[in-house]
């Protein structure tokens, strides 16, 4: 059974991507998904988790994009609006490398002075690993297979484009450093 911070963030997040943005709105649900799956691993963090993953593309919102960055516009948009707790909003604000985004985009010095980096590296490794390993469409890939769609839907000289590919190689050591906590848990 899901905790109110999930029930919360998967409601809010289907609020501002369902209808607008269908498919990354599939995107999210299934990120969500992946997080359950690593409940085991996370332990009192696993409803953070769950929780961040359903919101770390809220946004993508039309209504929401001030500065066009999502991880930015999702982060305060969760801090002013619904005033969401701290570490949510930082998660989000920092999913998947942003701050190397936030470099192309010359937003860094804002991401890193309003949303500071967690120290939970688990934490932070899961939600990089459920957002890389599932399709914009919501279906399970590899990490290897996502940037490598990234960089075709983008394009390789462009500002996602640079960002990715700088970024694969922490994106796959953190897929592989959260494929080893799963294969260490007990079945």
């Amino acid at each position: 059974m899901e905790r109110p911070m999930t029930d919360w963030a998967l409601g809010t997040s289907e609020a501002e991507l369902a209808v607008v943005l269908p498919r990354r709105w599939a995107h999210s649900q299934e990120v969500a998904r992946r997080a359950v799956d690593l409940r085991q691993v996370l332990g009192d963090d696993a409803d953070l988790l769950v929780a961040a993953a359903a919101l770390h593309d809220v946004g993508y919102a039309p209504r929401l994009a001030v500065t066009g960055f999502h991880p930015l516009d999702g982060a305060r948009f969760l801090r002013d609006s619904h005033g969401a707790d701290a570490r949510l909003v930082r998660l989000v604000a920092n999913h998947t490398f942003a701050l190397l985004e936030a470099e192309e985009r010359g937003l860094r010095d804002a991401l890193e002075a309003e949303f500071p980096l967690l120290e939970q590296q688990l934490l932070v490794d899961a939600l990089v690993y459920c957002d890389m390993t599932t399709t914009p469409d919501g279906h399970r890939t590899t990490a290897e297979a996502r940037v490598t769609e990234i960089v075709g839907r983008y394009g390789a000289d462009s500002v996602v484009g640079r960002f990715i590919r700088h970024a694969a190689p922490e994106i796959f050591a953190t897929a592989e450093r959260v494929e080893a906590a799963l294969a260490a848990q007990p079945r």
